[in-house]
C-alpha cells in the first residue's frame, strides 16, 4: 500500500480554516435530518449488529484533491458489510476481465431482497451486489484457500481506504454462525456451475470476514473517492485499479447498488452507491467526490434510513445528481495569437481535453483560419492536463483535414502528455 507523502498526508479540516465551512454545511444537514427522520431498525439477524447505538450519526466527504471533511460520528467504527462488494467486485475484474466475470454473475438489477435467491436462467445471480452475486465474485479471487483470498480482500480493501482495515472477530464469528442462508446461496451457485470453487465454506469464510471489516465514514468517503478518481486513492497518490475498471464498478453501483432501491435512490439523489446493513452508505459523485454516511437504522430494504434522507437532501440542495444540467463549460481556447506576418494562428489549449472541448477547439481554429487567412496553426498544449481519447481522434481528423486543404498544424508543448502514436497528432516542441 502506497504511504502519504507529505503533500498528501490526511487533510486535518479541524485546523484548516479553509475547510470549516464544508465542516460546518455538513454538521447542519445531520441536525435537520436527525430532527426529521426517526424510523427504522437496527439490523439483528446478526446478531452482533443488534447492539449498535442507534443514534449515532456521522458524515465525511473525500475529494479527489485529497480533502477530507465531517460531522457527527465520522470517527465512529462500524462493520462495512455489504459496502464491500462493489470493491471486491473491481478486484475481480482487475484480476480476471470483465468477460470471465460476466460468466459467472449478471449484471441486472434484481429488484428483490438483498438476500434473495435471484439467479438467472444460466444460474449466474442476477448481480455482483446483491449476496448470492457478492459470494460469487468473493470465490472468483484466486487463492489456495479461505485464508489466502480473505489476505486478497484485506489488502485490497485496506488498499481502497488507504490503511489497514482491521477484522471484528466477534461480528464475524456472528456472521459465520448464523449465515446459513448464505451458504445456501452458495451452494445453488455450486450447483449451477458459477461458483468459483468447489468448497462452499472457501467462498461463504471470506465473505463473512469481508463484510467484518471495521470502517469509518472516512474511510468510506476515501474509498469512495479512489472510484471517482479513477481508481487513484486521493492521499496515497496509488492506482488500486484502473480507470475502466472503477468506470465499470461505478455503473453497477449506480445500477444495483441499492438493492430493491436502486430505481428511487439513482431517481432522488442520481449517484453510484452502496449501502450496508451496518448502517453505512458510500455514495460517488465521478470525478468529484466520494461520501460515507453512518447511521444504524435501517429502512425494509436494508439501507440507513437517516443516511438515505441525509443523501436524498445534499442531492437536492448542492446538485449533486449525475443528471443534472450543468452550466456551460469553461472554454478550452485561451489565448490567442496573430502573426500576420507569417500568417499563422496560435490557440493556447487549456484544462481537460474531452469530445465537447475538443469539438470547440476545431470550431474555434476554423473561424480563426477563415477571418485571418493563415496558413499555420499553431495549438499550444501547455496548459492541457489530459487528452481523452475520443478528443484526440477529433484533433488528429482535423489536422489531417487541415493537411489536405493545404494549412500546416504544428502542435507545441505536447510533451508530457500520453498521446496515441500514429494518430497525427506530434509535438513540434516548445515555443
Amino acid at each position: 500500500m502506497g504511504e502519504p507523502t507529505s503533500d498528501d498526508a490526511r487533510y486535518d479540516t479541524d485546523t484548516a480554516l479553509l475547510g470549516r465551512p464544508v465542516d460546518e454545511a455538513l454538521a447542519d444537514a445531520l441536525v435537520d435530518v436527525a430532527a426529521r427522520v426517526a424510523d427504522g431498525a437496527v439490523a439483528d439477524y446478526i446478531p452482533e449488529l443488534a447492539g449498535a447505538d442507534p443514534g449515532a450519526f456521522g458524515i465525511s466527504m473525500a475529494s479527489v484533491l485529497g480533502r477530507v471533511y465531517g460531522a457527527g460520528d465520522r470517527d465512529a467504527l462500524f462493520t462495512i458489510q455489504s459496502i464491500s462488494k462493489p470493491f471486491v467486485y473491481a478486484l475481480a475484474l482487475a484480476e480476471l476481465g470483465p468477460e470471465e466475470v460476466l460468466r459467472h454473475v449478471g449484471l441486472e438489477p434484481s429488484g428483490e431482497p438483498f438476500n434473495a435467491i435471484s439467479l438467472d436462467e444460466d444460474g449466474r445471480p442476477a448481480n455482483p451486489l446483491i449476496n448470492a452475486g457478492a459470494i460469487v465474485t468473493t470465490s472468483l479471487i484466486p487463492a489456495a484457500g479461505a485464508d489466502e483470498r480473505f489476505a486478497r480482500l484485506r489488502d485490497t480493501l485496506s488498499r481502497f481506504a488507504g490503511r489497514e482495515l482491521d477484522l471484528d472477530e466477534a461480528v464475524y464469528r456472528s456472521e459465520a454462525q448464523t449465515g446459513h442462508r448464505n451458504r445456501a446461496l452458495a451452494g445453488l451457485t455450486l450447483a449451477a456451475g458459477v461458483l468459483g470453487t468447489d468448497d462452499v465454506d472457501d467462498a461463504t469464510d471470506p465473505y463473512f470476514r469481508q463484510c467484518a471489516l471495521l470502517v469509518s465514514t472516512t474511510d468510506l468517503a476515501l474509498m469512495g473517492t479512489t472510484l471517482a478518481n479513477g481508481g487513484v486513492h486521493p492521499l496515497t497518490r496509488e492506482q488500486v485499479v484502473d480507470e475502466i475498471v472503477a468506470r465499470d464498478t461505478l455503473s453497477l453501483m449506480a445500477t444495483c447498488g441499492m438493492y430493491d432501491r436502486s430505481g428511487a435512490w439513482i431517481f432522488r439523489v442520481g449517484m453510484p452507491a452502496k449501502s450496508g446493513v451496518g448502517g453505512g452508505i458510500v455514495a460517488v459523485k465521478p470525478g468529484e467526490f466520494g461520501v460515507g454516511v453512518f447511521s444504524p437504522p435501517l429502512d425494509p430494504a436494508g439501507n440507513s434510513s437517516r443516511g438515505v434522507a441525509l443523501l436524498e437532501m445534499l442531492s437536492a440542495r448542492s446538485g449533486l445528481h449525475m443528471f443534472d444540467h450543468t452550466a456551460k463549460p469553461p472554454s478550452p481556447t485561451g489565448a490567442v495569437t496573430v502573426d500576420r506576418a507569417t500568417a499563422s494562428v496560435t490557440i493556447a489549449l487549456r484544462g481537460e481535453l474531452d469530445f465537447l472541448a475538443a469539438e470547440q477547439v476545431v470550431h474555434d481554429a476554423g473561424r480563426l483560419l477563415e477571418h485571418t487567412g493563415a496558413t499555420t496553426l499553431g495549438l499550444d498544449f501547455e496548459d492541457v492536463t489530459r487528452v481523452a481519447p475520443i478528443a484526440e481522434r477529433l484533433l488528429a481528423a482535423t489536422v489531417r483535414e487541415a493537411d489536405a486543404a493545404g494549412i500546416e498544424v504544428r502542435v507545441l508543448n505536447a510533451e508530457s502528455l500520453e498521446l496515441a502514436p500514429g494518430l497525427g497528432i506530434r509535438s513540434s516542441g516548445a515555443r
